[in-house]
């Protein structure tokens, strides 16, 4: 059992990522910063806390092996993904003195910078609305910042989901690769929520992406 501190735990992918770390057994504590916002924890500790600060970040932490991280911006707040990324190395940092003594650290990442069949990025696409795009660059910030950050100060892992995630249905199965965009039979790239949170509960569990991002699909 794996004691872990949820940033994001009130999102689409956060929520998912609770309810499939607390059916395995792990002991989660959601790091919120309106704690009202999770009337129904699911069995879940709930905690104030701000992902965008450091010290608060470490206070979280604190105590607990692994910190994953779904936080996902506000509307026109795409560089805060930037500053998340910032805060929780930062915060891990402080904690214990080395790898071994500080908690692990698990992000949800972004598709953009995935590698497609063209040798292209995902971001490269025509028409991707600037939003999406915003997001999508910001995520790519992001990940190159935390791939600056050597493995022995912080042990990181970044997941990366399919170019189309939504809500869908619990299969237990899927694909993983690294940098390449995983696509189907079809051409398509996709993973439901449900099953996205197994990957990243998985991976919690298993520590198999040390220092450097993965991602999944069908």
């Amino acid at each position: 059992m794996a004691r872990i501190a949820l940033f994001g735990a009130t999102g689409t992918i956060g929520g998912r990522v609770l309810h499939e770390a607390l059916g395995r057994g792990h002991q989660v504590t959601a790091v919120v910063r309106d704690p009202e916002r999770l009337p129904d924890p699911d069995g879940a500790a709930v905690t104030r806390g701000d992902v965008l600060d450091p010290s608060s970040v470490a206070e979280a932490a604190e105590g607990h092996d692994v910190v994953v991280s779904a936080f996902g911006p506000g509307p026109g707040d795409a560089g805060a993904i930037v500053t998340a990324a910032r805060s929780l190395i930062g915060g891990v940092q402080t904690l214990g003195t080395d790898e071994t003594s500080r908690p692990r650290l698990v992000t949800v990442g972004g598709a953009g910078s995935l590698r497609t069949a063209g040798g292209r990025q995902v971001w490269d696409q025509e028409d991707v609305p600037e939003p999406v795009l915003a997001v999508m660059r910001a995520h790519g910030e992001a990940l190159d910042f935390l791939l600056t950050v050597p493995v022995e100060e912080v042990h990181w892992t970044s997941l990366s989901p399919a170019s189309l995630i939504a809500p869908g249905e619990r299969t237990g199965t899927y694909r993983l690769g690294l940098d390449d965009l995983i696509v189907d039979a079809e051409g398509l790239s996709r993973i439901s929520t449900e099953d996205y949170a197994v990957a990243l509960v998985d991976e919690v569990e298993r520590d198999a992406h040390a220092g450097r991002r993965f991602t999944v699909g069908y």
